[in-house]
This record gives structure tokens, sequence and C-alpha cells, in this order.
């Protein structure tokens, strides 16, 4: 069974493009936002003494990341005619799992291709300005780059329409997002 949610737009990217900086923008704009799971998640893992983390244990990361990312999807009703943008997506960790090495299941592309979001996603490109490693963002830039091309690869495999966002303001960035919703 295919679900798709047209009031519900994806935005993503490599690590530290500005992501959640947009996703801020345009909550304060008035829009309704998803917020992206993996700080929590990889806290929560710190915190416990688990084994979920992106450096540790990449298929149970991807499992905890596929799982928050069809939750989130799920707890936006059907029938809600509000617009919500998601900070990453469900495709995001398929597209961490084969960026990881791990085999995509039947059931992992089962829920990509029948849990779908608004036809137009909006991709962040790499921005060496803003880029920064911390605690939970160890990729290198390298990484940070190669991202974002398998990002962009994947979302396009799978049919969504790939709007690249130019780097500027937070205010440029939000009117160019609203410009094409």
């Amino acid at each position: 069974m295919t679900l798709r949610k047209n009031n519900c737009y994806v935005i993503t990217g490599g690590p530290g493009v500005g992501k959640t900086t947009l996703l801020n923008g345009l909550s304060k704009a008035g829009y309704k936002t998803v917020p992206e799971d993996a700080r929590t998640i990889i806290k929560r893992e710190m915190e416990s003494g688990g084994d979920g983390l992106p450096w540790k244990n990449q298929l149970r990361y991807t499992c905890l990341m596929l799982e928050a990312a069809v939750a989130s999807y799920h707890a936006i009703p059907a029938n809600d005619d509000n617009v919500y943008f998601f900070d990453r997506g469900i495709l995001d960790s398929i597209c961490y799992a084969r960026m990881s090495g791990i085999k995509v299941s039947e059931e992992m592309d089962q829920l990509a291709e029948g849990l779908l979001y608004n036809k137009k996603v909006f991709i962040l490109p790499p921005w060496q300005a803003i880029y920064h490693t911390d605690g939970e963002r160890k990729q290198s830039w390298e990484e940070a780059k190669w991202t974002f091309d398998q990002m962009k690869a994947t979302y396009v495999q799978y049919g969504y329409e790939i709007i690249e966002v130019p780097i500027g303001t937070i205010e440029d960035r939000v009117g160019f997002v609203l410009s094409l919703i």
C-alpha cells in the first residue's frame, strides 16, 4: 500500500549544511517542522552506553534512524492540511545504509516506496564556511560532500524532484523554499 503526504516536504543534504537552521527559520515563519532524529539517537545511545552509533554499530544505528523516520512520518495525520517540513526523511536512512555498506532489505525498500513525501525534496549543498565537527558530528569535509552526492542520487532513484537550495542567508533560504511550495 502506498501513502503519499503531499503536505510533507523533506529537507536533506550532508551534515552541517544548515538544515536545522533552515527548519528553525521555517518554524519562525509559522510552518510546522519535524526535527532530525540523528542527534537525539546519538545522545541517547551515548548516555545509555548503547552501541547504536554510526562509529560503533552502523546496522543498529541505521535501524534506529529508520524506525524514528517512519514514526515521524506516521505522526502526521493523513488528512492534515498543514504544511510540514522534515529535517531528513525515510530515504536518508536508506542512503546511510548504502553508504555504510549495509544491504537495503526488502522491508526497507518497501517503506521507502510506500511512505511518500511531496515529490519536491529540498537539498542543501555542502557549505564549507559553516561546516564543523563536534562530539556527535564526526564526518570529515570530504565525507560531508560525498554524503550530499549520495543523498541526491538516492532521492532521484526513488522518483523525487531534487531542488537545490542556494547558499545564502537564512531569510533567503526560507524565501526560496516557500516560493516553491
